[in-house]
């Protein structure tokens, strides 16, 4: 038997788990996010239902804006005891195949299974996770975890295809990917495509032809190579049901008010740095890199980090390092947002 990887991806998982205690609702625009007010302020989408989602709302939009998209939506709040408890569900039922299952989230996971029939594997977990809990995942099979991946999404209700599984391998990787843009490559987001767009590279094809070592000097020797394996579509293939050590932890706050002053920016910040301090010192960790979240009116949100002297412990010096950051940018319009990271020093 051979090695697959599937990966496995709920569908519209947070309003399929409101539309399942609340079945009227099914066939029905839903959107959920915040407190499920469109009026209040700076309320995002946290998901939306197929149906929603054919006008145009779609997840981190602003409520409001999906009110004017879609004004006969149900609008719902958010409830991540009810999600946490469905995703238990849909795990649990995927770890009763003699598979090993390895959480990414709520909604996702990757699978590894030793197999002769990976796709008959797919259709029977679909089938055990609908009639077990009442919700639809749709499954991309692979050689490793980045064809995948990418596999899941051709599988999508939304995508075209709508068959649920698709696979994704070595063999048909060519055909399927070389004619796409850089940007549909898992882990490409629209400033990294436009930088590869700078070197002259455009598709999946360009990426996987290019020259190694124009890659390493425009983006470090790591991320250089990174890239240059995902436009050949290489990856990982271990698939591990050890819980992943969390490396940092992370707060943001969007405010009902806009910041305008100086220092009531400061001051925020300084009380975000040091709340993320303390609950990482509650858990024992040490700190040892910091970096700032800016999010402007204009929706314009750069990130300044750096690495601290010295691992440490003390809220102040965090606080001091975040306020080091905020130097960095420039603050000519209204602030909406803060946020601040800390990553963990390795033990």
């Amino acid at each position: 038997m051979s090695w697959w990887i599937l990966h496995v991806d709920m569908d519209q998982f947070i309003a399929a788990v409101e539309i399942r205690r609340r079945p009227e609702l099914r066939g029905l625009p839903v959107v959920v996010g915040g407190s499920g007010d469109p009026t209040q302020a700076r309320q995002v989408v946290a998901t939306a239902s197929y149906e929603a989602r054919e006008f145009g709302v779609h997840s981190g939009m602003p409520l409001r804006a999906a009110a004017k998209r879609c004004p006969q939506a149900v609008f719902l709040p958010t409830d991540p005891a009810a999600y946490d408890a469905a995703s238990t569900e849909v795990m649990d039922t995927l770890r009763e195949f003699p598979v090993i299952v390895e959480v990414w989230g709520w909604d996702e996971c990757f699978v590894g299974a030793s197999t002769d029939d990976p796709e008959a594997l797919a259709q029977e977990m679909r089938r055990a996770v609908l009639e077990r809990t009442s919700l639809s995942c749709s499954i991309g099979i692979g050689d490793n975890k980045v064809r995948a991946k990418l596999a899941t999404g051709f599988g999508k209700r939304d995508s075209g295809s709508g068959e649920g599984v698709y696979e994704l391998t070595a063999a048909n990787w060519a055909e399927v990917m070389h004619h796409r843009p850089v940007r549909d490559l898992w882990g490409i987001g629209s400033r990294m495509s436009q930088n590869l767009n700078e070197l002259g590279l455009f598709t999946v094809a360009d990426l996987a032809a290019a020259d190694l070592e124009v890659l390493k000097k425009r983006f470090g020797p790591k991320m250089g190579t990174w890239y240059l394996a995902l436009g050949r579509g290489l990856g990982d293939t271990e698939v591990t049901d050890v819980p992943r050590e969390p490396v940092s932890r992370s707060h943001e706050e969007t405010f009902a008010t806009d910041l305008v002053e100086r220092a009531e920016i400061e001051q925020e910040l300084r009380r975000i740095a040091e709340t993320v301090t303390r609950e990482v010192v509650a858990d024992g960790r040490s700190i040892q890199r910091i970096a700032v979240k800016v999010r402007f009116t204009s929706f314009f949100t750069p990130i300044k980090s750096r690495k601290l002297p010295e691992i440490t412990q003390d809220p102040e010096v965090i606080a001091t390092a975040a306020l080091v950051l905020l130097e960095k940018f420039e603050l000519r319009r209204p602030v909406r947002l803060l946020g601040v990271r800390v990553e963990f020093a390795t033990e």
